[in-house]
């Protein structure tokens, strides 16, 4: 047996696309298991850049398993363009798989979304995705096998629940609502195109599972936007931690033997919410543009600063780490010093532990310790010795702090910028 979970330990944009479709190339199965296409991850592959925001990241080889797990807020219409445009492209999808567990979202969530994000301010990308999550938790929204399997008891629950939102958002919002016929004419439409990837994906993955293939769960958003154990409220509405895949997959705990955690090598974070390491100067906006630091979804800039060993160890702890990639290494690179924060200072004393409480942590200090960059291009290095010692240092003080080896250390987007030193796979 092999899985191993992939998860991010940050705000999210930890460059997980890019870890995903590496290591896709060893493993059989590829397992989306929450989040939707508010997640934007991006491959790159020689020349050519893949965006993905539904498809697994393993879609680019044809050898390997991809699976929508249950877990995953289902755009039909979203799905399908990214179908197309990877077919348009020369990709084979027929791979592809999807859980007819899976919730809709539907267009009346889109745009509850988007009138109730003017009011709460969370900055959410507007996908969809609470409010889609929020029926599924009311028991009130539909699965893909609804449509499927059961069309006419789909549409009279469906025409009443489109009459409910269309009052929400005409009363409330003073918005124009949904046609109920136009909308289920496109789901029917939609589903005829998916049905060729409907199965029953637990079922598929828990194979996989014991006939003793490899299989890479790949988690979009990061440890810090979890529901629970992000900081609430600007979180996402799903698990991206590592236990979300046991039920956003519908498999087991005891089927998972590792969880590698993607931390890149400095912070950043997109929309609103504490950031205790940000740097709002001019050091921060080198960061940004060196890393391309804008939203792969929405193009927003993301907030960048320093690495924050203090929620790395909070990572740890949450998602039982057993290996740590390090992306993005090189855009350290013309940086003299460089600075890990190592403890927050809050009211007099100092914090080495992530707070539970946003109100705390918007209150904190970080308190740094200062590492000499290593000021050379590390973009062509492929072996771990022929890293100079300055970033080599750099990573072996991540773990140490973090408690983690490094697996993976990345120093560039392209799939040959990848230096591995641990075997993931048994």
């Amino acid at each position: 047996m092999s899985a191993v979970v992939l998860i991010g330990t940050q705000w999210g944009d930890e460059g997980k696309g890019k870890i995903t479709d590496f290591l896709a190339k060893r493993a059989d199965c590829v397992v989306r298991y929450q989040g939707g296409s508010n997640a934007g991850h991006t491959v790159e592959v020689q020349d050519e850049k893949f965006m993905l925001h539904l498809v697994p990241s393993g879609i680019l080889y044809p050898q390997t398993i991809c699976v929508v797990g249950n877990g995953v807020a289902l755009d039909m219409g979203n799905l399908i363009k990214e179908l197309d445009g990877l077919q348009q492209r020369g990709v084979d999808t027929s791979n592809l798989r999807i859980s007819l567990r899976a919730p809709l979202v539907m267009p009346y969530h889109k745009k509850i979304d988007e009138l109730e994000d003017r009011s709460n301010g969370i900055g959410t990308t507007k996908r969809g995705i609470g409010p889609t999550y929020a029926d599924k938790i009311n028991r009130t929204g539909f699965r893909i096998s609804d449509l499927v399997m059961e069309p006419e008891f789909f549409e009279t629950r469906f025409k009443a629940q489109v009459e409910q939102k269309n009052r929400l958002i005409t009363e409330i919002y003073g918005e124009e609502g949904f046609d109920y016929r136009i909308l289920m004419d496109e789901l029917l439409s939609q589903v005829e195109i998916l049905k060729p990837y409907l199965a029953d994906t637990s079922y598929l993955v828990y194979n996989q599972i014991k006939e003793g293939k490899k299989v890479l769960f790949e988690g979009a958003q990061g440890t810090l936007l979890d529901i629970d154990h992000g900081t609430y409220p600007y979180v996402t509405s799903s698990h991206p931690i590592s236990g979300g895949a046991c039920v956003g997959a519908g498999i087991g705990p005891t089927c998972i033997n590792k969880v590698l955690g993607i931390a890149k090598a400095y912070t950043t974070r997109v929309g609103e919410g504490p950031f205790p390491t940000e740097l709002n100067d001019e050091m921060g906006e080198k960061l940004r543009q060196r890393g391309c630091e804008f939203g792969t979804t929405t193009g927003r800039p993301r907030r960048c600063g320093w690495l924050d060993a203090v929620i790395l160890r909070y990572a740890t702890r949450v998602n039982g780490l057993t290996d740590l990639a390090v992306t993005k290494l090189d855009v350290l690179d013309e940086f003299p010093v460089l600075k890990i924060c190592v403890g927050y200072r809050y009211e007099g004393r100092v914090l080495t532990e992530f707070p539970e409480n946003i109100g705390v942590l918007a209150k904190c200090e970080p308190q740094y310790i200062e590492m000499p960059g290593w000021q050379k291009d590390l973009s062509d290095v492929t072996e771990w010795s022929d890293l100079p010692v300055e970033a080599r240092n750099y990573i072996a003080k991540i773990e140490e702090l973090s408690g983690v080896k490094q697996s993976i250390v990345a120093v560039g987007p392209r799939r040959s910028q990848t230096i591995v030193s641990g075997q993931l796979f048994d």
